[in-house]
């Protein structure tokens, strides 16, 4: 592994197992940095049989020798936030000190909720899904340059601050019918602020650029996947940040030319929460089987996901977008057992084949075009070498590299960091 920062993000709508895989990688690296999203996010670890979910810190916290940095690019709910934190000092009482926490990262202010939840009822059924937890608003604000950011809290004048943007949100809310009470949620989240202000506030740009130089490992975790990119993902079904690998350098100060392996993590099949257009979803029992068995849920919001089978031309697609050069595969384990296996290869568009992403992915457009793989019956939870995996496991994987043109190195057999396979 040569000097430099690795990657590691989503290649579908989210929800792929990251979180996971970076608990597995992190003992090779120094560092490991979020670089966008917030608690919109949810990484599920499992681990000694204990189950963890992170929304806003990085997945490398429970490794005593890695510094975790909460990047510039995120946005931070300091309610959310804390309670996270309590959370973990349960089972990992010195987990707060080696947490870095970027003054340049933005907060997400009770009224950006509001503004999340308001804007959302009053789209109806054109509603995007979102997770109302003031993401948009709080991206907008940033972009808009009224943002709140982690470093203001050590500001002499950050209650005025505050009181200004907050000012801003009422008026924007009274342009919607909708009732909130302000005072509760206010007078936590100021509880919160102060007890961030006593947490490691950092630099983190610079802390990056320092442990480069200084020759440490880096590993840049994504949240959410690729398609909900807010270029490159489903638009408007997409999230407010860079999800792809262009936001690591973005989101944490990280130069393009410092970056070494871009990893990608997928699921054997493909999964989705909320609204917006899903090509291969299945509507049927297959779908609901597919939901029960692999605990398709969201994990920040307890959201049934919709399932579909695996989509080459969206994986290739997010594939050349980041530049992957490894693949690791989540979930096989799910697919055991079923009496047919779908892979989609191509789309019909408009009465022609094509075999990448169409700007609209309407389904009185397209239709995806399938071949029949092989399935197999074996339980694989308890395999613990990858060449032990079945023939049609392994061909089905052979597939997968053939059609992307890029290794898959790890298949995943189950949720705890010990059902884990490298392959070759």
């Amino acid at each position: 592994m040569s000097q430099g920062a690795d990657i590691l993000l989503g290649l579908q709508w989210g929800d792929e197992g990251k979180g996971k895989i970076v608990d597995v990688l992190t003992k090779n690296y120094d560092v490991v940095a979020r670089f966008q999203g917030g608690p919109n996010a949810g990484h599920t670890l499992e681990f000694n049989n204990i189950k963890h979910v992170l929304h806003t810190i990085p997945s490398g916290i429970f490794h005593e020798n890695a510094v975790n940095v909460i990047g510039n690019g995120v946005v931070i709910d300091p309610i959310i936030f804390c309670g996270e934190i309590d959370k973990l000092l349960k089972l990992e009482p010195h987990c707060i000190d080696r947490l870095k926490i970027s003054r340049k990262a933005h907060l997400i202010l009770p009224t950006h909720k509001l503004l999340d939840a308001a804007s959302e009822a009053s789209k109806g059924k054109n509603k995007i899904g979102s997770t109302l937890k003031g993401i948009g608003p709080t991206y907008m604000d940033k972009t808009g340059r009224n943002g709140l950011r982690i470093g203001d809290i050590e500001l002499l004048d950050f209650i005025d601050r505050y009181n200004v943007l907050k000012k801003k949100h009422l008026d924007l809310l009274k342009g919607y019918e909708f009732p909130f009470d302000l005072q509760i949620a206010e007078k936590d989240w100021m509880v919160a602020i102060a007890r961030i202000k006593r947490m490691n506030l950092s630099d983190t740009d610079i802390l990056i650029q320092k442990a480069f130089h200084s020759g440490k490992k880096i590993l840049a975790e994504g949240a959410q996947g690729t398609l909900l990119d807010v270029d490159f993902g489903t638009y408007p079904y997409v999230t407010s940040s860079t999800t792809t690998a262009a936001g690591a350098c973005t989101g944490l100060g990280l130069a393009p030319n410092r970056i070494n392996e871009v990893i990608g993590i997928f699921k054997a099949y493909i999964t989705r929460v909320g609204s917006g257009p899903f090509p291969t979803e299945l509507n049927d029992d297959l779908g609901q089987n597919l939901r029960d068995k692999g605990n398709e849920y969201g994990s920040t919001t307890g959201r049934p996901r919709r399932t579909g089978w695996l989509d080459i031309p969206a994986l290739k697609y997010a594939v050349e977008i980041n530049g992957v050069t490894q693949l690791m595969m989540m979930k096989a384990d799910v697919l055991s057992g079923l009496k047919e296996l779908k892979v989609c290869t191509e789309y019909r568009y408009l009465g022609a084949t094509i075999n990448h992403l169409p700007f609209s992915l309407n389904e009185k457009l397209l239709q995806p075009v399938y071949v029949e793989m092989e399935s197999w019956e074996e339980d694989l939870t308890g395999i613990t070498s990858a060449s032990d995996l079945p023939k049609a496991l392994q061909d089905y994987t052979d597939f997968i590299e053939e059609k992307i043109g890029v290794p898959v190195v790890l298949i995943s057999v189950g949720p705890d960091r010990e059902q884990t396979l490298w392959r070759g």
